[in-house]
């Protein structure tokens, strides 16, 4: 089964200072028929104008994936950590316990535009805990590269949830696939240009939902980058 959610479904949040596209129900947009892709809960696509961002606010028991688009999205947290997240890294949050932080615009007369990603940890009350990894064009080009996964396998971050995350950068002939475990779901999240995945062709801003399939099958790429997660269902 598979099952696309165009661009144009998402939800919309603009505040002058944030551009927000929700997959998920997420603030003032609900949608009862996506709540969430398994224990995948949230991927907005975040536009924050120069000089502003999101202030200090807290979250707890969720694993927070930032990955950067461009721009560069300034980052302080409870635990001390200060950073500056440019396109090309990864950072993952495992909010536990408890923690506060805030994101800012910190590159000067630009938008920041990323994707903010939470995923249900599959273990609660851990410490709160940080980790930031780069990973260039290179190592996704024309390949699905793990970046985030349970056991920081391949150099991934690492999370504490039963899911796995690939990068892809593909154009032209480049293909790929994940192969996808008996009661497994996969949500693949097209960044940006086109790409055909198991059969079907999305542009930039779509998704496909997955369920009951053997594996994810990328190909015929037009300068696209997407996301791909093996989920718990």
């Amino acid at each position: 089964m598979l099952r696309i959610r165009r661009s144009e479904d998402r939800g919309l949040a603009d505040f002058g200072w944030l551009k927000s596209f929700h997959s998920f129900s997420f603030g003032s947009y609900f949608d009862p028929q996506h709540m969430g892709w398994g224990n995948l809960r949230v991927i907005n696509e975040d536009r924050i104008q120069p000089g502003t961002g999101f202030g200090t606010h807290g979250h707890s028991d969720m694993e927070i994936i930032s990955y950067v688009l461009s721009g560069n999205l300034g980052h302080t947290d409870s635990m001390g950590n200060v950073k500056g997240i440019p396109p090309g890294d990864v950072q993952r949050m495992s909010a536990g316990r408890g923690v506060t932080h805030s994101e800012l615009n910190h590159a000067k007369g630009e938008v920041t535009h990323f994707l903010q990603i939470w995923i249900q940890p599959n273990v609660k009350g851990i410490a709160p805990s940080y980790e930031q990894t780069t990973f260039p064009d290179a190592e996704k080009r024309g390949i699905l590269r793990l970046v985030a996964s349970p056991d920081a396998d391949q150099g991934s971050v690492k999370i504490h949830a039963d899911a796995r995350l690939y990068a892809g950068l593909f154009d032209g002939a480049e293909g790929a696939s994940v192969a996808l475990k008996p009661g497994r779901l996969s949500y693949v999240h097209l960044i940006r240009g086109a790409l055909t995945v198991n059969g079907a062709a999305l542009r930039g801003g779509d998704a496909a939902m997955i369920a009951d399939e053997t594996e994810v099958h990328v190909s015929a790429g037009q300068d696209a980058e997407v996301l791909v997660f093996d989920l718990a269902a």
